[in-house]
C-alpha cells in the first residue's frame, strides 16, 4: 500500500469510527430478568446506559466493528513515514528522586500493569474506577482481603486501564515490612511536589504504625486532590483503622476475601460447584494457567493439607497477630495476650477453623478434638443403600488412633497440652476477629414458633470452602493409615472414602447456597434461614417480608432425582406449620447437580450451579445508586424495588 493509499484509508476509517460506539455491553440479572448496559468512558469517567434487549446484539456488533477499525488504524499509522505520524505528547520523565520505599512510575508502571491487563475484573472493580474518576476529595479508597484474592491485581488493572495522561500522573508504592509510615510520608510529599495525582499503595498494613497514623492519607493528601488507593493483606488492620484513624474517611471500602461462586466461575471459567468446593476461597487456582487443569490443581492454595495449613498460618493467624501487635502498640490483645505470649494463639485459631461449619468455638476448644466428618460419614453410610455391607465398617475402625493421627496432620493439640486455660471469652474474641476477616458469617436457624428470648439460633458458615474441604481430605488420608482400614479390599476402601467426601460436599453445598442467597438478597425485604421442625428441616427458606410469603428448598449433592429428597417438601404438616408463621409457601424447590426438571408433585429441580450463577449481583443489592448509576436507577420501576427469586 502506498503512502497516499494509506492516508486515504486512514481518513475513511476515522470517519467510520466517529459514527460507531466504543466500550462494551454487559448483562446483569435483576429481579430474575436480564438487563443490558452499554458501558463506555467519557473524559476518563465511566458511563452506563441501559440498552433494550433487542438492541444488545446489534450494539455488540457495532462495538466489535469499532475495535477492528481501531486496530487497523493503528497498523496503518505505523506504516507512515516518521515525520507524517501523529505527534505524541512527550512522556513525563521522572526527575532523579531518591525514594525511600519501592516506587514505580512511568514505563516501569506500564510494564507492571501489562501482564494483568487482559485478565477478568473482580465484581468490585467498578467501585475502584468510580473513585479514581470522581470529583470527591477528602476520602481514600481501601482494598483489603486475605492473600490471593485479587487486591494487587485490581490495582495493576486500574493502572493498565488509565489513559496515557492519567498514567503519567500515577505512582505505585509497594511497602515492605522494613518500611515505616515516616518513610512513606516523605515519599508521598515528594510525589505530591512532582504533581502526581494517583497514588496506589500496596501492602500498606506492613508498616507497623499504619493503624495508629492512617489518617494522614485522608487528612493531608486526599484533601490536596490526590486519589489514594490503599491495599493490604492484614484485613484486621484495616478493620481497626476504619473504626479509628480512618473513621468516615473511606469511600469506597472494597473487600476481596469473599469470592462467591458466580464470580469465581466468571473469573476462572470454572462452572462446576464441586471445583469451587475444592479450590474456592482464593483466585490462585487458574491464576497462572487458565486452561491447564493440572497446573491449576498444583498451584491451588488448598491443593493439600500442607498448603492449606501454610495458608491458614500465614494468611489468617499471622494476619490477626500482626494487626493486634501493631494496634495501640500491642495493647489490644485483650484476653488473648496469654495465648499469644505462650505461642498458643495460632493453635487456638486452627482448632476453631477446622470445625467451623457447625460446632463453633467453646465446645471445640474445651473438649478433645473429635472429627465431625468421621461422625457424619458413619451416619451417611448407615443410611446408604449398601448399609448392610458397609454400615458397620467405621465402627470397627480404631477411632481414637484415627483421631490422634488426624490431630497430628492438622497440627492441633488437645486442651491438656495447652498451658493457658481456654475460656469462653477467648473463644468469643477469636470469633470476632474471624468475622472481621470475612472468614465466617452467620445464617439464622429458625423454628415454626418464635424463640422465647426473641433470639434465633444461628449457624456459623465458613466462607473459604477450599480450606474446609482440604481438611476433610486430610481425614481420608488418616483413615488410609488405620490398621483395620488397610485390611479392607480396595472396593470397600474406595466406597468409604467416597461416602465421607460426599457427605462433606453435601454439607458444604448447603452452606454455600445459604450464604450466597443471603448475601445476594441483602435487603430489608428478605430473610434467608434454615427452618427446623421437631423432626426434619427445610435446608433453606427465603421469606419475603413485604409480601408475607416464602419459598422452601431442599439442597442435595446429587445428580439424580430421588423421591426421598422431597419428603419434607410434600409433608402437609410441615407446610402448614411454615405457612402459619411465614405466610403462603409459593415455591418448592430441590437444588441439586442434575438438569432442571419438574417431578410429578410439581416440585422444581434446579441445577445448583445455575441457581448460584442466577442470583442477583451482591454489589447491586448492597447499594443500587453507587454501583449502577443514576441512569440505571431511574429505569428501575416499582416491581423491581425488591429482589425476588423467580427460579
Amino acid at each position: 500500500m502506498t503512502e497516499h493509499e494509506a492516508r486515504a484509508r486512514i481518513q475513511k476509517i476515522e470517519e467510520e469510527m466517529s459514527k460507531l460506539p466504543s466500550g462494551c455491553v454487559t448483562c446483569k440479572v435483576i429481579n430474575g430478568k436480564e438487563r443490558y448496559y452499554h458501558q463506555y468512558y467519557v473524559d476518563g469517567k465511566r458511563k452506563d446506559k441501559i440498552v433494550p434487549a433487542e438492541e444488545a446484539e446489534p450494539l455488540k456488533t457495532k462495538i466489535e466493528r469499532y475495535q477492528c477499525l481501531k486496530q487497523e488504524l493503528k497498523e496503518l499509522k505505523a506504516l507512515l513515514p516518521k515525520e507524517h505520524r501523529p505527534r505524541v505528547k512527550s512522556k513525563k520523565v521522572m526527575p532523579d528522586v531518591d525514594f525511600e520505599c519501592q516506587v514505580a512510575t512511568g514505563e516501569a508502571l506500564l510494564r507492571m500493569a501489562r501482564r494483568v491487563a487482559k485478565w477478568e475484573r473482580r465484581d468490585a472493580y467498578e467501585k475502584l474506577q468510580d473513585y479514581l474518576y470522581s470529583e470527591s476529595n477528602d476520602r481514600v479508597c481501601v482494598i483489603f482481603g486475605l492473600r490471593r484474592t485479587g487486591k494487587s491485581t485490581m490495582l495493576r488493572q486500574a493502572i493498565a486501564d488509565m489513559n496515557a495522561d492519567d498514567r503519567a500522573k500515577a505512582a505505585y508504592i509497594k511497602l515492605q515490612s522494613s518500611d515505616t509510615m515516616s518513610m512513606l510520608d516523605r515519599d508521598m510529599k515528594k510525589l505530591s511536589r512532582l504533581g502526581y495525582q494517583y497514588i496506589f499503595i500496596d501492602e500498606v498494613t506492613l508498616a507497623e504504625e499504619f493503624i495508629d497514623t492512617a489518617s494522614l492519607f485522608s487528612d493531608i493528601y486526599a484533601t490536596m486532590g490526590i486519589k489514594i488507593v490503599l491495599s493490604g493483606t492484614d484485613s484486621l488492620g484495616f478493620w481497626f483503622a476504619e473504626s479509628e484513624e480512618l473513621y468516615d474517611r473511606i469511600k469506597p471500602n472494597i473487600h476481596t476475601t469473599y469470592i462467591p461462586f458466580r464470580e469465581f466461575s466468571r473469573l476462572l471459567g470454572i462452572d462446576d460447584v464441586d471445583e469451587y468446593i475444592r479450590y474456592g476461597g482464593t483466585l490462585r487456582v487458574g491464576e497462572l494457567a487458565f486452561d491447564d487443569q493440572d497446573a491449576n490443581a498444583e498451584d491451588a492454595s488448598f491443593r493439600d493439607d500442607e498448603s492449606t495449613r501454610r495458608y491458614i498460618d500465614t494468611a489468617i493467624c499471622e494476619n490477626i497477630q500482626h494487626s493486634l501487635k501493631c494496634y495501640e502498640s500491642g495493647r489490644h490483645f485483650r484476653h488473648l495476650q496469654d495465648l499469644y505470649d505462650k505461642n498458643e494463639l495460632t493453635n487456638a485459631i486452627n482448632r476453631i477453623i477446622e470445625d467451623m461449619n457447625h460446632r463453633f468455638v467453646l465446645n471445640v476448644l474445651e473438649r478433645d478434638f473429635r472429627s465431625g466428618d468421621l461422625a457424619l460419614a458413619r451416619k451417611n453410610i448407615l443410611r446408604g443403600k449398601n448399609s448392610e455391607q458397609h454400615g458397620r465398617v467405621l465402627d470397627q475402625i480404631d477411632t481414637k488412633t484415627v483421631t490422634e493421627r488426624l490431630m497430628e496432620i492438622l497440627k492441633i493439640r488437645n486442651k491438656q497440652s495447652l498451658t493457658v486455660p481456654l475460656t469462653e471469652t477467648h473463644a468469643y474474641e477469636i470469633e470476632e476477629y474471624l468475622k472481621a476477616l470475612e472468614l465466617i458469617d452467620y445464617c439464622p436457624i429458625m423454628t415454626t414458633e418464635p424463640s422465647k428470648n426473641g433470639e434465633d439460633k444461628r449457624n456459623v458458615l465458613f466462607l473459604q470452602p477450599g480450606m474446609r474441604y482440604c481438611q476433610a481430605q486430610a481425614l481420608v488420608h488418616v483413615l488410609l493409615k488405620d490398621e483395620y482400614f488397610q485390611q479392607l479390599d480396595e472396593r470397600e476402601k474406595t466406597y468409604i472414602q467416597d461416602r465421607i467426601l460426599e457427605g462433606v460436599r453435601g454439607r458444604m453445598l448447603e452452606d454455600i447456597i445459604l450464604i450466597e442467597t443471603a448475601k445476594a438478597l441483602n435487603s430489608s425485604r428478605y430473610k434467608v434461614f434454615k427452618l427446623q421442625f421437631d423432626r426434619g428441616e427445610f435446608d433453606m427458606v427465603v421469606y419475603d417480608k413485604q409480601e408475607h410469603c416464602c419459598d422452601v428448598y431442599e439442597i442435595k449433592h446429587s445428580d439424580k432425582m430421588v423421591y426421598d429428597q422431597t419428603k419434607h417438601l410434600i409433608d402437609e404438616e410441615k407446610i402448614a406449620l411454615t405457612e402459619r408463621r411465614f405466610g403462603e409457601v409459593r415455591g418448592k424447590f430441590v437444588l441439586y447437580r442434575g438438569e432442571m426438571k419438574e417431578n410429578e408433585s410439581g416440585i422444581l429441580y434446579q441445577n445448583a450451579s445455575d441457581y448460584l450463577n442466577g442470583l442477583p449481583d451482591t454489589a447491586i443489592t448492597e447499594d443500587i445508586e453507587e454501583d449502577i448509576g443514576e441512569d440505571i436507577e431511574q429505569d428501575i420501576d416499582e416491581e423491581d424495588q425488591g429482589w425476588k427469586l423467580e427460579m
